[in-house]
């Protein structure tokens, strides 16, 4: 069963976005992130200027076939028909369809009232559905 992990309380979900990233694929994961269009233009724009001294290789999921082959980090408004399942990160609103095929699932949810609102709703669904939650409350020193 997919492992869920809530992070939340987090102060800038881009700028947390790309050190969790960072750490993923430091330690070899393969990763999709799921949001809207918007937010993840925004992550793609962040993670080429997010540290001068490190570089995490990422595409678009409608990059060039050649750049998608070889990219551990793909960013997709829904991880359909993304070849990884390993590791899904969820910057929307929205729960992602084909969530439940990744080994680990991580939630980011901000300190907004709508963010921290859908946040809610979401862990009431996996919850609902029997998925064993992890939290990582940011505010109370926990996280990436």
């Amino acid at each position: 069963m997919t492992e869920i992990a809530f992070h939340f309380n987090v102060p800038d979900k881009l700028q947390y976005s790309c050190r969790l990233l960072r750490k993923a694929w430091t330690g070899g994961s393969k990763v999709v992130v799921t949001g809207e269009p918007e937010v993840l233009a925004a992550l793609d724009q962040l993670l080429w200027q997010f540290s001068p001294t490190e570089f995490i290789p990422h595409c678009l999921a409608d990059a060039p076939e050649s750049q998608r082959a070889v990219t551990p980090v793909w960013l997709a408004p829904s991880p359909s028909g993304c070849p990884h399942d390993s590791v899904l990160v969820n910057l929307g609103s929205q729960v992602p369809t084909e969530f439940e095929r990744f080994e680990r699932f991580i939630e980011v949810v901000s300190q907004q009232d709508e963010d921290r609102l859908a946040g809610r709703s979401r862990w009431k669904h996996y919850a609902d559905r029997g998925y064993a939650l992890k939290r990582h409350d940011l505010a109370a020193g926990q996280g990436a």
